[in-house]
Order: structure tokens, then C-alpha cells, then sequence
């Protein structure tokens, strides 16, 4: 067996890619490798307590949750036999055991079953078909847990959830991003010792015949630093394009990244019919216009002579069998790939501050300060330098777009035949709202302010948060950037109507300042 058939259990094409109860065997050697690629999950761990926890007799549902590719039904074939005198295991609740039933008809059948037996039962489900049955199904007591559950997280007695939702794919701490998963299965598909794919890859490269770009693709994706990449790319999708990451899109992404249609850089950024790649296509570091790159671009579309080049892409060709080329593209996408990784004369590392990326480790940073903030005397200051330089100044600019000039701390309310009124506010971060807020997801932060006395909240994802330091750099937002400027658009109006009842209003036109200050039932005028 080659290479290439033993990475096809990664396709999402791959009769591997959903486990079944079946008895046969596809083909020992894959069989072995698709045992070998499984990585034990936190939401694996926490099922199989859960399973050992039971006593004979125990009347409970388990309810593992998720969507379609999150591995649920890997989980429930892997521990169906083993914990079978236990509880009734119902794999799939999107199918029918007949075709004259519907998926709810026979979850309602499950149900009854379970009420007349002795066992618990173990049922695996989409999200929305949860939902679903919530909705249209005949068992009354289930219903109303699964809305208690959908609407607030509540586990009722003798039901219990647990949701691939609440085991986050990607950590985000105080220095940055990382993923647990993702790093597991790559190391795992690349390791030199004790791997039973790289046995395959050894015998590959050893072959008279042996597929030049598969192994290229594979040395590449075995380096550490490569693998960091692949995850920030891979991030940056889950934040930007709310991309959500199976185990399943996962495998066939990397399956997508090792064909030897092409080398893994441009495979990495080629449209394919692979979720992320659809999503990540828009990332790629060959468009990025700097004034280094297009010199590079420019010199090697002209075959201008580079010694340090052309001694790093010759290194390339003879350790990692990356063919010379004269497409300057794939080589700032293989600069990119390689970003921190050492080799040769290090020519790739002359584009390090061109790929640079920073918001998402800023974004990373401002999540983790909102998600562990517990009154810390250095949180509170870098919580208050981020809402100042950052949220308040952009608010500040977008609210007051349409004024000639505004001075700090006062807000625009509305214009008038050339009259601005406005008002003076102070804002301040809510630290209470702050420390009580529990962060739900890491695909936004929930910023709490205190605009003159209220609370004002506000959800900030990443593309928000680029939007706000690109205004505070003079962007003016236009019609393209609706949805993530709406969220700003809310907080302008909330403001404007705190703003509006002050007692006291400021009125410019020109070069004419008048200030109105309401004073029970009279009115003090100055400035005229």
C-alpha cells in the first residue's frame, strides 16, 4: 500500500470519515491507521466518566451533542459495546429506523423504550435537531429539558449534556493563541518515532517511483514551525470567518494540503471544496502588497539575479524536493509557511515583518483579559488602556464623523441646519460587569462601559476589532462594512440617547460655541 492510500482515510470521501457499527473490515492496514490517528479528547473523557459513573439500574439520558464531523459518533461505536449492559446507545438521532418514520417519530420510539427499560440511555445529536425535537416531539418531560438546556445551559435531573460547543478547539491566553487539538493530530501524522504513517512515508522516499510532491508536502508539514502556521491560519479563519472545526473538516483539510495536485503552500490557499479552504483562500500572503514584496515579485518576474535567493531555493529543491520555479507567488506562500522555521541562509525570515500579524495575538491578549479578569491591580490597567486608546477612541471617532471637529470627551448628538449639538460624556470600563461576565464563546469578548452612570455593552469580535483601530487611523466606513459596523451603530445611538438628556448641551456652528444648561424649569444660555 502506498502513501497516498493510507492518507485517503483523511478524505471526507473516505468510508473512515464516519464511524459505524459495521462488522467487516474495510482493509486491515487502514483500519490500523485510522486506530493509530484517533486523539483522545477533554469531551471523550468526560463521556466515558460519565458511562463509568453509572450504576445497574441507573435511569439517566446522555445527551452528546454537537455538529456533523465532531467526531460524536467515534466516540459512542468506540464505548457501545463496552458499556453496553449499562445503557441503550442510539448513534445517530438524525435517522430513522424505518422509512416510514421520521427522525423525530423515532427518537419519540427511543424514548418509550427507555421509560419501560432498566437502562440509561446514550443518544447522539445535532444541535438543531435538538431543537428540532424540542419542538415537534411527543415526550413532554425531554422537551422542556432540552429548551431549559438550549435557552440557558441547564442540565434538568436525570439529563445530562455534554456539547462539543463547550470544549473549544483553539486556547486563548494572556501571551496568545494555540490549539491542543490541531497541534495532536499533526504531531501525530508526522512524528518520526513509534508512527505507523511515517513507516509508509519511509518506504515512499525510499521508491525508485515515489511520489515527488507527496513527499515534499509531507517533510513540510512535519516541521514545528509549520504546523504553528498552519494554526494561526486556521484561527484566523475560526475568528474572521467564523469557520467552526470538525474533526472531520479538520482531516479532510489536511488531506487537501498533502495532495500532490500541487506543493502544501499552494495547496494551502487553492480553492477546493473543503470548508476551510473556501474560507481561507482570502488569506493568501502573495497578495499582500508591501513595498518588499513587490520588489521580490518584480526581480524574480525578471529573473534578476539574487545570490541568497537563488542559494535558498536551491537548498529547498535538494532537502525537501520543492522544484525551482519562477512563480514569485509560491514562494512568498512557502515564505510564509516557513515564517519562524530555520534553514539555510534564512532568506524566508527577510519577509518576517511583511506576514506579521499581530491583531490576532491583540485579540487573543483583550479576550483573555475579559475571560479571566478577577480585579487584578496590572489587569485593570491594561483592561483600561485597551478601552481608551482603543473601544472609547474609535467610538469616539465613528460617533462624531459627521462634526468638522469635535473635542475630546464631547459626542455629537445631531445636526441642525448646520447646528451640532452635542454633549460632554464620561466613559468609563464597567470592572464589575467585566468580572461577572461569563465569556461563552472565543469567537468575541463582551465589552462593558459605563457611559455617564449606565451600562452600555457591546460584543467585539475580531473584525470589529480591526474596525475600530482602522477608524482611529481616519477609515470612514461605507456600505460594505454593514455588518460589523452595526454593532457600532448601536452603541452610537445608545450613547446619543444618554447624551440627549444631559442638563446640559453644547450647540457649535462654525466658529460660534453657545452652551444651554438646564436648570429646573429655566434654561442658562452662554456663549453668544
Amino acid at each position: 500500500m502506498r502513501l497516498l492510500d493510507v492518507l485517503s482515510v483523511l478524505s471526507k470521501s473516505s468510508p473512515y470519515a464516519v464511524s459505524t457499527e459495521r462488522e467487516d473490515s474495510i482493509s486491515e492496514q487502514l483500519d490500523a491507521v485510522k486506530k493509530y490517528l484517533y486523539i483522545e479528547t477533554e469531551i471523550q473523557r468526560d463521556f466515558e466518566k460519565q458511562l463509568t459513573s453509572l450504576s445497574p439500574g441507573d435511569k439517566k439520558i446522555i445527551f452528546l451533542c454537537g455538529s456533523s464531523g465532531d467526531g460524536k459518533s467515534e466516540i459512542l461505536t468506540q464505548f457501545g459495546e463496552k458499556f453496553a449492559n449499562k445503557a441503550k446507545f442510539h448513534l445517530d438521532a438524525t435517522h430513522s429506523f424505518n422509512p416510514d418514520s421520521t427522525a423525530i417519530t423515532t427518537l419519540d420510539e427511543v424514548f418509550v423504550e427507555y421509560e419501560n427499560s432498566n437502562k440509561a440511555l446514550v443518544v447522539g445529536i445535532n444541535v438543531g435537531m435538538m431543537g428540532n425535537y424540542a419542538e415537534e416531539g411527543a415526550n413532554t418531560a425531554v422537551c422542556n429539558a432540552i429548551k431549559k438546556y438550549l435557552d440557558s445551559k441547564y442540565s434538568s435531573p436525570g439529563l445530562v449534556f455534554l456539547n462539543f460547543e463547550d470544549y473549544p478547539k483553539f486556547q486563548l491566553t494572556k501571551t496568545g493563541h494555540s490549539s491542543d487539538f490541531v497541534k495532536a493530530v499533526l504531531v501525530r501524522l508526522t512524528q518520526q518515532e513509534n508512527n505507523l504513517i511515517r513507516q509508509y512515508f519511509d518506504i515512499e522516499k525510499a521508491s525508485h517511483d515515489g511520489n515527488k510532491k507527496l513527499i515534499a508536502n509531507y517533510q513540510l508539514l512535519s516541521l514545528p514551525e509549520v504546523q504553528d502556521r498552519i494554526i494561526d491560519v486556521l484561527f484566523k479563519a475560526r475568528l474572521i470567518k467564523d469557520q467552526f472545526l470538525t474533526a472531520r473538516t479538520l482531516l479532510d483539510f489536511i488531506h487537501n494540503l498533502l495532495s500532490p495536485d500541487g506543493y502544501l503552500f499552494d495547496n494551502m490557499f487553492s480553492q477546493s471544496d473543503n470548508e476551510i479552504l473556501s474560507k481561507i483562500t482570502e488569506f493568501n500572503p502573495a497578495d499582500i502588497r508591501t513595498e518588499n514584496i513587490d520588489k521580490f515579485i518584480l526581480g524574480t518576474s525578471l529573473g534578476l539575479s539574487d545570490e541568497r535567493f537563488d542559494e535558498f531555493a536551491t537548498l529547498m529543491s535538494a532537502e525537501y524536493g520543492i522544484r525551482r520555479s519562477k512563480n514569485p507567488h509560491a514562494y512568498l506562500r512557502l515564505f510564509y509557511l516557513l515564517n519562524n522555521a530555520e534553514i539555510g541562509n534564512n532568506y524566508h525570515q527577510d519577509f518576517k515583518a511583511d506576514f506579521e500579524e499581530p491583531l490576532l495575538d491583540q485579540y487573543a491578549k483583550a479576550w483573555n483579559l475579559h475571560s479571566n479578569f478577577s480585579g487584578d491591580k496590572e489587569d485593570r490597567r491594561l483592561l483600561k488602556s485597551l478601552y481608551k486608546d482603543t473601544i472609547f477612541a474609535s467610538i469616539h471617532a465613528y460617533v462624531n464623523r459627521n462634526a468638522r471637529s469635535v473635542a475630546k470627551g464631547k459626542y455629537l448628538i445631531s445636526i441642525h441646519n448646520d447646528y451640532q449639538i452635542m454633549s460632554e460624556i464620561e466613559m468609563e470600563p464597567d470592572f464589575d460587569a467585566i468580572q461577572a461576565s461569563a465569556v461563552k464563546s472565543s469567537s468575541f469578548f463582551t465589552a462593558f462601559m459605563s457611559v455617564e452612570g449606565k451600562q452600555v455593552d457591546i460584543p467585539v469580535n475580531i473584525n470589529l476589532l480591526t474596525m475600530m483601530k482602522r477608524i482611529i487611523n481616519g477609515y470612514r466606513p461605507n456600505k460594505h462594512d454593514k455588518n460589523t459596523i452595526v454593532l457600532l451603530d448601536e452603541v452610537a445611538d445608545h450613547i446619543a440617547q444618554i447624551a440627549s438628556k444631559k442638563n446640559k448641551l453644547l450647540i457649535v456652528k462654525g466658529n460660534q460655541n453657545m452652551s444651554l444648561k438646564f436648570d429646573g424649569d429655566e434654561i442658562e444660555v452662554s456663549g453668544i
